[in-house]
């Protein structure tokens, strides 16, 4: 038999090279799945949150300084809760005044978690929170606004709201520390009162109503006001126009007198001139275009006027 018809059946065995790469690839998987399970399983705090885990849906411990934190794998699991102030508004809602009207009460509340562990257990969620936080404030509303009038609320000079927040947000944080929610409100605030619907027109006409009858008045005094200066002037123009009458009749009496004594004075030293004088004068006076006298030819009055001066 030829040597070249020998096979070694040695060199035909797989080499063992195959195992090596096999049990490294195998290694390099199961590091791999190891390290992305811790990956996974890592969970980072930011600021301003809360870290819940849960096991089993029991809270096993709150994270809430902020950093790098874990989990149980495929056991715990994590959840976030705000630590920072957050925003409620809550809907309108009708309330009844003291004197029984009706109005629309809109507000919202700024709030914040004081204790995560509390909160979990007593209000289970954010929702439910809010919606607790929301009927407790509603109540001390209408508990506060209940000892208020209606005038006393849509009327800013008359209004209450000074102290009328401070006294709600005490109210409602009594509730809360009392039943352990484990919030706590920093603020709240009425953004507007309104009328229903129904009663806005009502109030609407009463207002302008009640503006009508403010303008009147005005108007009225106004009247009387401008009566009274009206009569003042007219009483002040009278005596002023009566006194210069007065002065002026003084004045002219005076000048009248002092106009006859020097005419006296005048004519007094020539008697036959003043006559003439006075005869010419009453010829002005009486002699027209149209004038008839009738007259003896001797008499002085016709001598006078036909020229004749013997």
């Amino acid at each position: 038999m030829s040597d070249e018809n020998i096979v070694d059946i040695n060199e035909r065995r797989p080499s063992d090279e195959w195992k090596k790469y096999t049990k490294l690839g195998a290694t390099v998987i199961i590091l791999i799945v190891i390290l992305a399970t811790i990956i996974s399983n890592l969970f980072i705090v930011e600021q301003g949150e809360y870290k819940v885990v849960r096991q089993f849906g029991e809270v096993v411990r709150i994270e809430s300084e902020p950093g790098l934190s874990y989990k149980i794998p495929f056991i715990q699991s994590v959840t976030t809760l705000p630590k920072y102030q957050m925003i409620y508004d809550i809907p309108p809602a009708e309330v009844n005044t003291r004197d029984k009207k009706r109005v629309l009460a809109d507000h919202y509340a700024v709030w914040r978690i004081e204790s995560p562990q509390l909160m979990i257990s007593n209000t289970v969620t954010q929702d439910r929170a809010e919606a607790i936080l929301g009927e407790l404030i509603f109540s001390a509303i209408r508990a506060e606004l209940g000892q208020l009038n209606f005038d006393e609320i849509i009327n800013e000079e008359k209004s209450s709201r000074g102290s009328f927040n401070e006294l709600v947000l005490e109210r409602v944080n009594e509730a809360l520390k009392r039943n352990e929610y484990g919030i706590i409100l920093t603020d709240v605030r009425m953004k507007r009162t309104d009328l229903p619907e129904e009663n806005e027109q009502a109030v609407f006409s009463r207002m302008i109503s009640e503006r009508h009858a403010t303008a009147q008045e005005y108007l009225s005094q106004g009247d009387a006001e401008a009566n009274r200066i009206q009569s003042a002037t007219d009483r002040k123009v009278t005596e002023t126009i009566a006194t210069a009458n007065a002065d002026a009749n003084e004045i002219e009496g005076e000048g009248e007198a002092e106009a006859a004594r020097i005419y006296n004075e005048s004519f007094g030293r020539d008697t036959e001139f003043y006559q003439l004088y006075r005869t010419l004068e009453s010829y002005e006076k009486t002699i027209g275009e149209e004038t008839v006298i009738v007259l003896p030819a001797n008499a002085p009055y016709a001598r006078i006027l036909m020229g004749y001066t013997d």
